[in-house]
């Protein structure tokens, strides 16, 4: 998993609230379990109409936020089911931070999992982001994870709070996998006393 430390990008502007995970990445696209390809499929039923063309008023096909990597949502994103896909397509497309009021608990767990920083802030500073977001490609948010701070494109500073395990696992890349190879030396030892006490194991 890429480590998160600071992000500077364009912010898309994405007010619904509710969005579901079905928004997100809809249902016929769940049969593979590969965590790349999926980025195309992102919002598909928003993105495109039923021939596959590109709806030109979604914010994602608009110009400015082809390169988006920040989506400023609505109150709680995320929910609906808990298909990890979401976080998979948000990240192939290039999403590495969402910015709401709230998030379903599933998909808020399942984005530090996958490289992904969720940030609550305050409904008056998501609309001041909103707001930035707006503007289009000349106005760049700004992240910095260990300071825990967003900054706005006209240099106001917000603070967000985040549980310090989840933030060490985004600075260091760490998902599962990575926690566990942490731990390697102690399981080859704990192995190795193992085989010799127990060696009928």
């Amino acid at each position: 998993m890429d480590k998160f430390t600071t992000l500077s990008g364009v912010a898309a502007p994405m007010p619904l609230v509710n969005i579901d995970t079905d928004m997100i990445i809809p249902k016929q696209f769940l049969k593979t379990i590969q965590r790349s390809g999926l980025g195309k499929n992102l919002f598909d039923e928003m993105r495109f109409d039923d021939n596959g063309n590109e709806i030109p008023d979604f914010v994602l096909n608009q110009p400015a936020y082809r390169q988006a990597q920040i989506l400023v949502a609505g109150d709680n994103f995320g929910c609906g089911s808990s298909r990890e896909h979401a976080p998979w397509a948000l990240l192939d497309f290039g999403i590495r931070c969402v910015i709401s009021t709230s998030f379903a608990d599933i998909f808020y767990n399942n984005c530090f999992k996958n490289g992904i920083l969720p940030i609550v802030l305050p409904q008056e500073q998501v609309d001041i982001l909103m707001d930035d977001a707006r503007k289009g490609e000349n106005a760049r948010v700004s992240i910095d994870l260990e300071s825990q701070t967003v900054t706005s494109a006209d240099g106001q500073q917000f603070r967000f709070e985040i549980d310090p395990f989840k933030k060490h696992c985004l600075l260091n890349g760490l998902d599962d996998i990575g926690l566990t190879l942490e731990k390697v030396s102690a399981i080859d030892s704990f192995e190795a006393q193992a085989n010799q006490s127990r060696p009928w194991v």
